[in-house]
């Protein structure tokens, strides 16, 4: 192959690149569902509602607080007539109250039981300021990538991909029971040029918009 054939083909694959990548194509599944046991239309817009720490998966823990901020977000964004206390807020109202340690043999028990005592519940909630208080556990969370098109050697297409499953729990504190719950597993998928991967925050606002819109 003579030098000016071999730089149109480079010129040729460059093309093909950077088209492949301005059209960059997004494929998102979702199975997500929920189970209305006792919330009723009205409910949280009336009686508010807080996010309490996430449960996740080992290996997963330092994305719980990122979690509840991205669902918060969406959240205040998709239903703003809903009074929501971020996580923060919930457990500076709890430390300041002098119920830290009641709060973490809650979580102790949960682990255990699956089970959030009553009297606790309630404690969280009225220094919260709420009735209602969702819980929200990651079970899922991967990303990876793979080559789809080469040209002399050269990776010219990819697709990045995310997977995540993630569980969606609302209680009310006064009752002590689940009010609400939600599931979600999302497969996200983009074919693209770029080695821009499908971000955490990505796959969870997608997850987050799904499992709100399906709330009462």
């Amino acid at each position: 192959m003579s030098v000016s054939t071999l730089i149109k083909t480079l010129a040729l694959c460059l093309v093909i690149a950077f088209t492949l990548g301005a059209c960059a194509e997004y494929q998102v599944h979702s199975t997500a569902r929920d189970s209305v046991i006792s919330l009723e239309p009205g409910h949280l817009e009336a009686r508010g509602l807080a996010f309490i720490t996430p449960s996740t998966v080992t290996g997963q823990e330092e994305d719980k607080q990122t979690l509840a901020s991205i669902f918060t977000e969406v959240l205040e964004t998709e239903r703003p007539d809903i009074q929501v206390v971020s996580l923060p807020k919930t457990l500076s109202a709890i430390n300041s109250a002098g119920i830290a340690d009641e709060y973490k043999q809650m979580y102790i028990d949960y682990q255990y039981t699956g089970i959030f005592k009553r009297e606790l519940l309630t404690a969280v909630g009225k220094v919260a300021g709420v009735r209602y208080l969702a819980q929200l556990k990651l079970s899922n969370f991967e990303q990876h990538s793979k080559g789809r098109f080469s040209a002399l050697g050269l990776r010219m297409f990819q697709t990045n991909q995310a997977n995540i499953r993630l569980f969606l729990q609302i209680w009310d504190s006064h009752k002590g029971t689940i009010a609400w719950e939600g599931t979600d597993e999302v497969n996200y998928s983009w074919e693209t040029s770029t080695e821009k991967p499908v971000t955490f925050r990505v796959i969870v606002e997608e997850t987050a918009g799904n499992l709100i819109g399906k709330l009462p």
